[in-house]
């Protein structure tokens, strides 16, 4: 660092104060806190983490010395900060795949076009480049994603020649149902943290944390027992790749 961009001992001085401060308030809320989940001690604890961050940088970049506290990351998600009782959802959906097996993406779509010619690109409502289904990923992407649903894809990638990668469900509070079209154009824009009911995971990073047979829910392992109804064992399958985040006003 350059000594003109260098913090005053001056600032250094007035970010220890800070977090003094900090401490202080902190303490207080703990002290009066009306329940475990008590919002004045969350924001004070923030309060208290955003100063001592604040110091331990500025008394680093003045003097190369460090404080002995570790600043803890923002894990998850912020609070949420929706409608306590929503009248309306919104659902984001992602899905991320790698084309792993061409031929057999552009063979498929092939097929549906031969089926449905509507189905081709450039036809009705598919919202392709034009060309053959034949003729480029492309173009097959497109037959095969608008002939089926996305959750049947995601069932038969494999035969699709498409390889799963992470996925990830929000389900997002809205005060009211929005208007046809309103957000056609932009629709990922209005996606709030903040708005966050829960969010359903999967990624293979969760196959270290998870056993075959468990499941996480609000970020508490719970074994899921077995069934002898098939229907209900094909819910919990693969659990050791998926990761359930609950989350909500209390948290």
């Amino acid at each position: 660092m350059s000594d003109a961009a260098q913090p005053s001992a001056a600032e250094v001085r007035a970010a220890a104060e800070a977090v003094k401060a900090a401490l202080d308030r902190h303490l207080d809320a703990v002290e009066r806190r009306s329940g475990e989940d008590d919002p004045v001690v969350y924001a004070a604890f923030n309060d208290l983490a955003a100063a001592a961050e604040a110091y331990d940088e500025l008394l680093y970049d003045t003097y190369d010395e460090v404080t002995p506290f570790e600043i803890p990351a923002e894990e998850g998600m912020p609070a949420y900060a929706g409608p306590e009782e929503p009248t309306a959802l919104s659902l984001l959906i992602r899905r991320d795949y790698a084309v792993v097996e061409p031929q057999r993406l552009l063979s498929q779509a092939r097929r549906v076009t031969d089926l449905d010619p509507d189905s081709a690109p450039g036809n009705g409502t598919n919202r392709t480049a034009a060309g053959g289904a034949g003729d480029s990923v492309h173009a097959a992407l497109g037959v095969l994603f608008g002939e089926y649903e996305p959750d049947e894809i995601a069932t038969r990638h494999k035969e699709f020649g498409l390889a799963e990668g992470d996925s990830t469900l929000w389900v997002t509070a809205a005060d009211e149902l929005a208007e046809p079209g309103e957000w056609l154009e932009a629709p990922f824009d209005q996606a709030d943290p903040q708005r966050l009911v829960c969010r359903f995971d999967v990624s293979e990073v969760f196959d270290q944390d998870l056993d075959e047979d468990d499941i996480r829910v609000g970020g508490v392992e719970v074994e899921v027992e077995d069934d002898e109804d098939e229907g209900e064992a094909d819910d919990v399958d693969e659990a050791d790749e998926d990761e359930l985040e609950v989350l909500g006003p209390e948290n």
